[in-house]
């Protein structure tokens, strides 16, 4: 049989009747109208397709969010509490309403983040998205078009969270969508003729925000309406929706609106004369977009109807060295942790001190690029040290200020003398491990130097990380300690050589002598 020739994609008569045949050939009734037109599905039926058992549940006051932001990302202490207020504001009127009691004049909260790139604003979306357990999905808006011919079509950004719930379709009506570089979609003032990446894609942009029925499947997958109608058919498993309402999912826009400073100070000018013009200038030295209204937002490019479904605005600050520094040293989603991981794959502990972290921190600054130089400068310092230490006898070693302005010298000085600097290193670490039991638990473990030795001597004896060996000896420290505090109200807890050789029974033997000190006292 000849091969038929591929002459591009089928005109819509041509794939209209390829699909007829297709029916014909695999479906009893013969034509595509054997098979009922799928129906949107009732707020009940959505409910049963597997929220949460049946219900979306939303319990989270401001606090508890912005507590959780806290763990994660640095500054920006204004920007998480605003976050925060609107996110519950958002979902718990999303549970009234799943209860029927929805306030029929409610405005939902979407939001447009304002600041410079590495700040944390996609970091800061992602973990509350994370927090909430909803679906979460993240584009560039330079993406899109007005059509979708040119572009990506908006109404796939729907369609993706489908797809990040796993195809549960009410899950994803709860899902959160974000829109990374929306100020490149700012209509160009004065423009005349077609604009596919401007007003157009605000405008598509503005009918997903407000209220819509977006098709759970694309027109144009012709290999999802196949598999639709041949599920339809074979029966299996559950109706899915034919579309997806967009009522309750929030939408976040984000961009660092460059130009938009310089908007907002003009006007300001106008605004202001004599003595009060001084006065104002401080104010936008410092953060200019805080002052940032609607009328800015309309002459840099947006429609006033798009900007005024975004009501909830949030600043986001440039960060400076110490915040890199916090970040790095502190934020539970810090870059060292990986770091940490990647040389423990070679098994090999690395150790950060603090001057070593603020060098960081100083050469990415300079980066120009927020939290995102961290992993440029971290990048450039550990190559080096990626690349030979795995295949050397070196199993740990210390981050300083030094290594970091010149890898390769510190890297031949900690060949030479890595033999004579390991055991300091693994004490520090023994050291390290207590204070970040501490942090943890808030229950202090002091080493004595010579349960420090022991450690540090069964650790080169069993050829395994110090780190994983004081995890294994203590996993179970941190609930007799408890136990012991609530008995005794004792928070510090000395650790000598006994409880490094036999740390189960010493450990017994502390919680039992805490029960007599609480029979005595009562």
């Amino acid at each position: 049989m000849q091969k038929p020739i591929f002459n591009g994609p089928p005109s819509p008569e041509e794939f209209q009747r390829q699909l007829q045949e297709f029916m014909r050939q695999h479906c009893p009734a013969g034509n595509v109208s054997a098979f009922p037109r799928p129906q949107p599905a009732s707020t009940t039926e959505a409910l049963d397709s597997g929220v949460e058992g049946g219900e979306f549940r939303f319990d989270y006051k401001p606090r508890d969010v912005k507590a959780y932001l806290d763990r994660f990302v640095i500054k920006q202490e204004e920007a998480k509490k605003v976050l925060s207020v609107a996110l519950c504001d958002h979902y718990h009127q999303v549970r009234l309403a799943m209860e029927g009691k929805a306030q029929s004049n409610y405005a939902k909260q979407n939001i447009i983040l304002i600041g410079p790139t590495g700040v944390g604003k996609t970091y800061l979306i992602r973990s509350i998205a994370d927090l909430i357990g909803v679906p979460f999905v993240k584009a560039d808006a330079t993406k899109f078009s007005e059509t979708g011919y040119v572009g990506g079509d908006v109404e796939d950004l729907v369609r993706d969270l489908v797809r990040r719930a796993d195809g549960d379709v009410a899950r994803a009506r709860y899902g959160i969508i974000y829109i990374d570089e929306i100020d490149k979609i700012a209509a160009a003032p004065n423009m005349t003729g077609r604009d596919v990446s401007g007003r157009g894609v605000q405008t598509n942009l503005l009918k997903l925000m407000e209220e819509t029925e977006v098709p759970a499947r694309a027109p144009h997958d012709i290999a999802g309406q196949i598999q639709a109608m041949m599920e339809m058919t074979q029966g299996r498993g559950r109706k899915q929706p034919a579309t997806i309402n967009t009522k309750h999912i929030l939408f976040v826009a984000s961009g660092a609106f460059g130009g938009l400073d310089k908007i907002i100070q003009k006007r300001l000018r106008e605004a202001t004369i004599g003595f009060a013009a001084a006065s104002k200038a401080a104010i936008e030295e410092d953060g200019v977009f805080s002052e940032a209204q609607t009328r800015d937002f309309i002459d840099f490019g947006f429609e006033p109807e798009f900007i005024g479904r975004l009501p909830v605005r949030v600043v986001c600050q440039q960060l400076n060295v110490d915040d890199l520094f916090q970040i790095l040293k502190t934020s539970e989603g810090s870059i060292i942790r990986q770091y940490e991981q990647s040389f423990a794959a070679y098994g090999i502990e690395v150790l950060f001190r603090d001057d070593g972290l603020r060098r960081i921190a100083e050469l990415a600054t300079e980066e120009k690029t927020g939290a995102r130089g961290l992993m440029t400068v971290g990048e450039r310092v550990f190559r080096d040290l990626k690349f030979e230490l795995p295949s050397t006898a070196v199993k740990r070693f210390v981050v300083t200020r030094e290594l970091v302005d010149n890898p390769p010298a510190e890297l031949e000085k900690l060949l030479a003398e890595h033999e004579k600097e390991e055991r300091v290193v693994m004490r520090q670490l023994v050291h390290e491990f207590a204070q970040r039991f501490c942090e943890s638990h808030g229950l202090k473990m002091v080493f004595t130097d010579a349960a420090a030795d022991a450690l540090v001597s069964q650790a080169l004896e069993q050829s395994r990380p110090i780190r994983d060996l004081c995890a294994e000896k203590f996993k179970d420290f941190q609930f007799g300690l408890k136990l012991i505090a609530q008995n005794t109200g004792r928070t510090e807890f000395t650790v000598d050589v006994d409880a490094v050789r036999a740390p189960d029974q010493v450990l017994s033997d502390w919680v039992v002598a805490s029960y007599r000190t609480e029979t005595k006292k009562n």
